[in-house]
């Protein structure tokens, strides 16, 4: 059952079903989440006291975004396979579009750390849209953006796409969705990645992380993993596909589920 308002815990609250196909939630300083409907071409945001409205259109067909700790949103551009900076007042500034001067494949997810480093996942998948045909680069990776220097960190992926990190900044989460696969780095004092583990047999579109370290995956619906890698909760959202979560609100206290031409939010009771 869907509510239209109120914190209900464990039930979700229809935001809004006005859209194409939503992407890449994420929040700011103050709790206001944006979120992109990505083939409408438009940046929307939902303020902390439940306000819906169109913050950027044009918006670089952007698809998965992360707000920093000065409220910038990092926005992975994919018209032109580029990753963006906007600032609060919707100034966009390209931050990259290629790697070793080879157009990028397509940022599709990325998470900034708080030391300052933007890691994304950078698959291919071919867009209507685009006038080139096939890749540029052939390796479908992860990369590390920090201090004007952008780094392949890991290659040995079929298509990576969801991205996270722990709030202390000490590990790192990627899904390889082909593979049905998410695995977990360590991130030590350089921002280099180390150790690279299995975190659980299921590959993710977006990803969030709780204060306890429960970890959300989307895809069919919402699944949640605790820190050790185990199954502990599933949320059925209904949609075709649930493209990506993050949490949210005055206390970020919500999580706020993006699928396909819906948005929803849920007060977790788990």
């Amino acid at each position: 059952m869907l509510y239209a308002k109120g914190q209900t815990e464990g039930k979700l609250i229809l935001i809004g079903d006005q859209f194409t196909f939503t992407e890449g939630p994420a929040v700011d300083s103050k709790g206001n989440v944006y979120f992109t409907d990505q083939p409408n071409n438009s940046i929307w945001k939902y303020t902390f006291d439940g306000q819906l409205e169109v913050f950027l259109e044009p918006a670089g067909r952007s698809n998965g975004l992360y707000i920093d700790k000065d409220d910038h949103i990092i926005a992975c551009a994919d018209e032109k396979n580029e990753l963006w900076r906007i600032s609060p007042q919707g100034k966009v500034e390209v931050l990259l579009d290629h790697y070793k001067g080879r157009k990028l494949n397509g940022p599709n997810d990325v998470w900034v750390s708080p030391a300052g480093g933007y890691y994304f996942t950078d698959p291919h998948y071919q867009r209507e849209y685009w006038t080139r045909k096939g890749k540029e680069i052939e390796e479908e990776a992860l990369y590390l953006f920090q201090d004007d220097v952008l780094t392949q960190l890991d290659a040995d992926f079929i298509k990576p796409n969801g991205i996270v990190g722990a709030a202390d900044g000490r590990l790192l989460y990627v899904a390889d969705i082909r593979a049905d696969k998410t695995y977990v780095y360590d991130i030590d004092e350089k921002g280099t990645l180390v150790n690279k583990k299995l975190f659980c047999s299921q590959g993710s579109d977006g990803m969030t992380i709780d204060r306890k370290g429960n970890v959300y995956l989307s895809g069919k619906g919402v699944t949640v993993y605790n820190a050790q890698g185990q199954k502990i909760h599933h949320i059925d959202v209904p949609a075709n596909w649930t493209a990506n979560v993050c949490f949210g609100g005055k206390e970020k206290e919500y999580l706020f589920i993006t699928a396909s031409e819906k948005i929803f939010k849920i007060y977790p009771d788990w």
